[in-house]
């Protein structure tokens, strides 16, 4: 994520790319998302906001590596995806969960805005899906307790 991409009067952040690992030229931001709805701009919360508008502040404007918003930790610059899970995987196993992924977060996401009474199709253009039904089948929960089936049955069958 760059700060270009970051709209914090706004309170959006524009998914536009994404970073591949080339065998020959090292990490290279592509200029577009695995499929086009991937391409989207995203509501932050207003906690996430004032974290960037933070992290704005602390950096550095005149760095030629400062267009990334999280940096590579030693080198600035591009992070790789595949060291940034690794960070992630030992960051949970710290926090004690172990069983936890950044896959986990999508889910939940999706799952958080079910319960809120949002819509699969706005869970899916959250999360970049094509196809609200993918969203709803495989990342929003199931076996909740509250169907509303008790509130619809309660006049049909009266003792």
């Amino acid at each position: 994520m760059q700060w270009a991409d970051v709209g914090l009067d706004e309170g959006t952040v524009e998914v536009r790319g994404t970073v591949l690992r080339l065998r020959a030229g090292g990490l290279v931001v592509k200029p577009s998302p695995k499929s086009a709805a991937g391409r989207r701009i995203l509501e932050l919360p207003s906690w996430a906001v004032i974290m960037l508008r933070r992290r704005q502040a602390e950096d550095v404007g005149e760095n030629e590596l400062a267009c990334q918003v999280f940096p590579a930790p030693v080198a600035g610059g591009i992070r790789d995806p595949s060291n940034t899970l690794k960070m992630m995987r030992q960051a949970f196993k710290r926090a004690g969960f172990n069983e936890v992924t950044s896959h986990c977060f999508r889910k939940t996401v999706a799952t958080l805005m079910d319960e809120a009474g949002v819509s699969a199709r706005s869970a899916a253009d959250q999360l970049g899906h094509a196809k609200p039904s993918l969203t709803a089948d495989i990342y929003m929960g199931r076996k909740k307790r509250a169907t509303g089936a008790a509130e619809v049955l309660e006049g049909a069958f009266q003792p």
